[in-house]
C-alpha cells in the first residue's frame, strides 16, 4: 500500500511487575514486526511513582509514535493481544501490571466510543505520559494545547529518566 495510507498514532506504554522494561520492549518489537505497522520513534524510558492507586511499586513507563495502517479499533486489539501475551491481568484498576499499552492519540481523530476514547482522556493530566511523550512529539496538539504545554503544568514529582537512549527497545 502507498505511505499515504499510514495514519500516525501514539502509545503510552508502562508496567511495574516482573521486568516492565523488557515486557515493553518486545511490545514494541512485536509492533513494529507487523506489516501494517511501523515503530517511528521511542521516548526514554522513565521510573515513575504509582498514580491511582499508590500502594504498590515504581512503574516504568514510555511512549511510542506508530504508523499503522490499521484502524484505531483494530490497533487497540493488537495492543490488548500483545498484553494478553505479557500476563496482563485486570483485576484492579491503576492496579500493578505486566504490561499496559494505551493507544493515545490517532492521526487527528476525536472519538467517545465505548471501546476506546480518543484522545486518552487522562493523558494531559499525568507526567509519567507527557515526560515521555514530549521527548519526541512536543508539539503535537492535544485537545487544544500542545504536549509541551501540557508538560509545563503537569505534576512530574519523582518522574526520573531511567534509560537515555532511545534504542533500548531494539535490545532489551
Amino acid at each position: 500500500m502507498p505511505e499515504t495510507s499510514f495514519k500516525t498514532a501514539t502509545l503510552g506504554l508502562g508496567g511495574n511487575v516482573g521486568d516492565p522494561v523488557h515486557a515493553m520492549a518486545i511490545a514494541l518489537r512485536a509492533i513494529d514486526a507487523r506489516e501494517d505497522c511501523l515503530v517511528s520513534a521511542v521516548s526514554r524510558v522513565y521510573r515513575t511513582p504509582p498514580w491511582g492507586k499508590t500502594d504498590q511499586s515504581h512503574f516504568f513507563n514510555a511512549c511510542a509514535e506508530v504508523k499503522t495502517r490499521l484502524a484505531p479499533e483494530a490497533l487497540l486489539d493488537v495492543c490488548l493481544e500483545i498484553e494478553r501475551g505479557m500476563k496482563r491481568e485486570r483485576i484492579e484498576r491503576w492496579g500493578p501490571r505486566t504490561l499496559d499499552i494505551d493507544i493515545l492519540t490517532y492521526a487527528d481523530i476525536v472519538q467517545a466510543g465505548p471501546r476506546l476514547e480518543l484522545p486518552h482522556p487522562r493523558m494531559t493530566d499525568r507526567g509519567f505520559v507527557l515526560m515521555p511523550l514530549a521527548d519526541f512529539a512536543p508539539d503535537l496538539v492535544v485537545n487544544g494545547s500542545s504536549v509541551r504545554d501540557w508538560l509545563s503544568s503537569a505534576d512530574i514529582g519523582g518522574i526520573e529518566v531511567a534509560d537515555q537512549g532511545r534504542h533500548w527497545w531494539r535490545s532489551a
